[in-house]
């Protein structure tokens, strides 16, 4: 069983560093760190100069993790992400091909506005994502572990982008929008971000701690009742189901996947783990639900052009869907 208190301390100290850099932004913090302890790619979707970027860059330096970075442009290339074959010389003057890799070969990745670049280019980093390997010549190059991508889209401009599709946003473990900062937040950003002092941070962990982690928390244990739950919450995403609401029936298209039956048991255990609980309970799988599932319920002609909000149609399914204690009163 995995330390709790060890693990909690851990989780604060992580959070309160990334604090002392990051104004406001609690609950943002709290999903992307859960992500990255359950190993999943995170997708962060916000109007720029939200500080989006140097959230990943603050995220690097606490947690340990060595950076990189791709900014996405509709020029850009595979081969530039993923590295490619250089012609070179031996000691003996022989020509050879030598394997230059790609700013993929590191531990966290940061693939700013992901929707700015060809379908083929989020394709092989997508294809990177899952396989967390590198094909190239024949060979497999396996990336570092742990291996973490977060990438950034912008929502609003829509000139010059590439929408991705939803077989590839599913690879995503959570999608989290970044909201607008509120007056306190702004007036504090001012305070720290206008001179020249950059904050001092600490770095917390690192990646063979990380790893650990994420394999002790893995074993939290989720009974059957509560992964019935979570998997009648996925199925009722589904319009085709003859008990699902009225409001995915006229607007959804397709619901969500196995794979966000699968987000939703690993980060609820790692929230739960955070709560201090020994297993996971249905407001843990309740607590993730949204970031979880938001990017895989797709909707139809008719949602789109009525600007139907994915997080209002969660918001009814957990109304709807009855937990196991509701189920035997």
């Amino acid at each position: 069983m995995p330390d709790h208190a060890a693990f909690r301390t851990l989780f604060a100290d992580l959070k309160a560093e990334m604090q002392k850099a990051i104004v406001g932004y609690d609950e943002l913090l709290s999903d992307v760190l859960v992500a990255i302890f359950s190993g999943g790619h995170v997708l962060l979707e916000g109007v720029p100069g939200l500080g989006k970027t140097y959230l990943v860059r603050t995220l690097s330096q606490v947690v340990g993790l060595e950076p990189g970075r791709v900014q996405c442009t509709p020029d850009l290339m595979p081969a530039d992400i993923l590295g490619t074959h250089i012609v070179g010389e031996d000691e003996k003057g022989h020509r050879t091909l030598r394997y230059e890799k790609g700013p993929v070969f590191k531990n966290l990745l940061l693939v700013d506005e992901i929707n700015r670049a060809t379908p083929k280019t989020q394709a092989a980093l997508l294809e990177v994502m899952q396989e967390r390997c590198v094909t190239t010549g024949g060979e497999r190059h396996p990336v570092p572990e742990p291996f973490l991508v977060l990438a950034t889209q912008n929502p609003m401009e829509m000139e010059g982008t590439y929408p991705l599709p939803e077989a590839q946003l599913d690879r995503f473990m959570f999608k989290i929008k970044v909201p607008f900062p509120d007056l306190d937040s702004l007036v504090e950003i001012s305070r720290r971000t206008t001179g020249f002092k950059e904050p001092q941070l600490a770095t917390m962990t690192d990646g063979a701690k990380l790893i650990e982690w994420q394999q002790t928390l893995a074993q939290m244990p989720v009974a059957d009742p509560v992964a019935h739950y979570a998997s009648r919450l996925v199925l009722s995403s589904h319009p085709e189901q003859p008990d699902a609401l009225p409001e995915v029936k006229r607007y959804v298209s397709y619901g969500a996947s196995p794979r966000g039956l699968q987000a939703l048991i690993r980060g609820a255990r790692v929230w739960a783990a955070i709560q201090g609980a020994t297993a996971v309970s249905t407001d843990d799988i309740r607590a993730i639900a949204h970031v979880s599932l938001r990017h895989r319920i797709i909707l139809n002609f008719e949602g789109e052009a009525g600007q139907i909000k994915v997080d209002d149609i969660i918001t009814k399914l957990l109304d709807q869907v009855k937990t196991p204690a509701q189920q035997a009163a």
